[in-house]
């Protein structure tokens, strides 16, 4: 019923959106009307546009810090410092109707915390490739996507004493595959459904029945569909909304199982080299929990391109 109740909030959420769009009642700045007619999406909204021919690459580099420092405060507090460190590489090609996106998204951030040590704050590692063939009807396109996510380091739960090892590199490692049929009414909204392929590695066997594999074994492979929602908008001159909805159904299991990853951030750019943003992020897997996962994370960092 929790993940039931969540899909429906999401997909009503965003099918609104899609309402929204397709009326006609957003207009974005940043792209012309003729670049809207081809879009491609990966997972971290990265765009394809039409008026592009070849080859095109870039890569974004972030590094984002906090810090807080305590003497003799009548409010109390903990003294803090944390660092986080990101890259984005992306390359692109089209060729008539044909588009192919490469995303490698890698993160990872630590926080010292007086009397308690050196604690993961961020880890990722993720790397998607979506191939995309544009049909008659410009709103429409096939598409195929294979995507790998993992993690650098060890993960603790800290809620216990001592702290309990809930995750570590390729432990767990998920590869999919989706191919179906996207929509793109707009140049800030699109809808994509598919058949998928999942597949979970997990090489640390005493973590093996935390992500819902039988104790021992190290791989698990599921069919399914998947459904994804985008949207990314500037919502103010200098302040961008992105948000989704990713799901993936096993065919073989009740929908009440379907993973349910719900992303949104709120992005605001200072100038060229500074921004700060709000990230929020709800996750439902029951093969890890059935409770909700939830994330919050509000940085300020500084960003430079390599290319």
């Amino acid at each position: 019923m929790i993940t039931r109740s969540i899909l429906i909030l999401t997909l009503l959420t965003l099918a609104s959106v899609s309402q929204l769009a397709a009326q006609g009642r957003y207009h974005s700045p940043n792209l012309r009307a003729s670049e809207s007619k081809a879009l491609i999406r990966a997972s971290n909204k990265q765009l394809v546009s039409d008026t592009l021919e070849g080859w095109d690459v870039d890569w974004r580099n972030k590094l984002n810090g906090s810090q807080a420092a305590y003497s003799n405060w009548s409010q109390g507090g903990v003294n803090t410092i944390s660092v986080t460190a990101s890259t984005i590489f992306n390359l692109r090609y089209r060729k008539n109707r044909f588009a192919y996106l490469l995303t490698t998204n890698l993160k990872y951030g630590r926080a010292r915390i007086e009397g308690e040590g050196t604690r993961k704050t961020d880890d990722r590692i993720s790397v998607t490739n979506k191939f995309n063939h544009q049909l008659e009807d410009p709103r429409f396109n096939l598409f195929g996507t294979l995507g790998f996510n993992t993690q650098f380091d060890k993960g603790f739960n800290y809620d216990t004493d001592p702290e309990i090892l809930i995750s570590k590199f390729f432990a767990p490692a998920y590869f999919n595959q989706v191919a179906g049929i996207g929509y793109v009414p707009t140049d800030y909204f699109n809808a994509e459904a598919g058949l998928a392929l999942k597949e979970t590695i997990v090489v640390d066997t005493t973590l093996s029945t935390r992500y819902g594999l039988d104790p021992g074994d190290t791989f698990r492979f599921e069919p399914g569909y998947s459904i994804i929602l985008n949207f990314e908008k500037n919502i103010l001159s200098n302040v961008k909304l992105i948000s989704s909805v990713e799901t993936f159904t096993n065919l073989k299991r009740h929908i009440d199982n379907t993973d349910v990853n719900f992303y949104n951030e709120l992005i605001g750019e200072i100038n060229n080299y500074l921004s700060t943003s709000l990230q929020f992020v709800l996750i439902y897997d029951s093969d890890f929990s059935r409770q909700v996962q939830l994330k919050q994370v509000l940085s300020v960092g500084f960003t430079f391109n390599l290319m």
